[in-house]
């Protein structure tokens, strides 16, 4: 059975290329602006934190780019692209690590990025981070892993500081409303103090993952403030593999079929499926079983006109009160 849905393009833009790529061959620009960040400061950190961050590139052009290789300029920071190679308009990240378990102080790091397709280039993103010796966290994030949907989660991690013994940790900050942090004092001498932190996601937590920094608060004068990660995700019974659906770059009147794969831990079935506007440019195959596992065959033909097509589907699942949603997205460019 096919059923046509009768809601299609949600958004309609120009094209995100201002200039043809061969405009900018000349220099590492066009690689550049493809970067949210130019550069990245981690500010002052704790011994042994986890001290991450991801820099998103974006590939705005019609041209498949490849990114050829990542390094760093010093062995204190490692840094590892999330994929390789973006289509147009698909994103991706650098993963950037600042090791301060081996390393102490400022330090002062760049990633090169060296891109071999559509055109060659290198560019550099300064990275720099002070790391303090006298406070130490351990382990180095808050880390939840994989939550089940409803279940919650608790996880504790155990700080050490060295110096004045009146020195105090006051609060802790930047939590997300699901999230609740109580902190114990273990110990105190003359020379330091050691405190026991033990954060809780609670189990109405929405499903998705999470990442951030919490803040813990210190009667520091002049770094107050000494960053920590959490992160983690809440995992649904049903999940779509890839909840961002890259058809990729398409002409007027093509018609191109990808399939948006469901999974769930019990047996289900698709009731209906529904997208958020009226263009009437796709189609998908309902399947009729119940199963853990069904594949929708997601069909588009592309109208007339170039731009970009972004979609938004919602899936009901019957029986089950909160619908399954999923992005779909294609550029349309036509012939010369």
């Amino acid at each position: 059975m096919r059923k046509l849905l009768s809601k299609t393009i949600a958004a309609w833009a120009v094209l995100l290329c201002g200039a043809p790529l061969v405009c900018l061959a000349q220099n590492t620009e066009w690689a550049m602006k493809m970067f949210e960040e130019s550069s990245h400061d981690f500010g002052v950190v704790a011994k042994g934190s986890a001290v991450q961050h991801r820099l998103k590139v974006t590939n705005i052009y019609n041209e498949t780019v490849h990114i050829a290789d990542v390094k760093t300029s010093c062995g204190c920071t490692a840094a590892k692209p999330s994929q390789n190679t973006l289509n147009s308009l698909e994103s991706a990240y650098i993963e950037v690590v600042m090791d301060t378990v081996k390393f102490s102080r400022q330090k002062d790091s760049s990633i090169i990025v060296t891109f071999d397709s559509p055109q060659r280039a290198e560019i550099r993103i300064p990275i720099s981070a002070y790391i303090r010796t006298d406070v130490v966290i351990e382990p180095g994030s808050v880390n939840f892993n994989k939550i089940d949907k409803g279940a919650g989660a608790e996880r504790s991690i155990d700080i050490s500081y060295a110096g004045r013994g009146d020195w105090n940790i006051r609060d802790v900050e930047n939590l997300p409303s699901f999230m609740t942090a109580n902190l114990t004092e273990v110990s105190r001498s003359t020379s330091g103090v050691s405190y026991k932190l033990q954060v809780v996601v609670a189990d109405t937590a929405p499903v998705g993952p999470f990442r951030g920094q919490l803040n813990l608060i210190t009667d520091d004068a002049s770094n107050p403030r000494i960053p920590l990660l959490v992160e983690g995700e809440v995992i649904s019974d049903i999940v779509v593999n890839n909840d961002l659906v890259s058809l990729g770059v398409l002409r007027p009147g093509q018609e191109k079929t990808v399939n948006v794969v469901i999974r769930g831990k019990q047996p289900f079935k698709i009731g209906k499926v529904e997208c958020s506007s009226d263009l009437n440019a796709f189609q998908v195959r309902l399947p009729e079983d119940e199963r853990n596992v069904q594949v929708l065959p997601l069909t588009i033909l592309t109208p007339n006109g170039s731009g970009t097509i972004v979609e938004e589907f919602t899936v009901t699942i019957d029986g089950r009160e909160e619908p399954i949603k999923f992005k779909a997205y294609c550029k349309v460019v036509s012939g010369s």
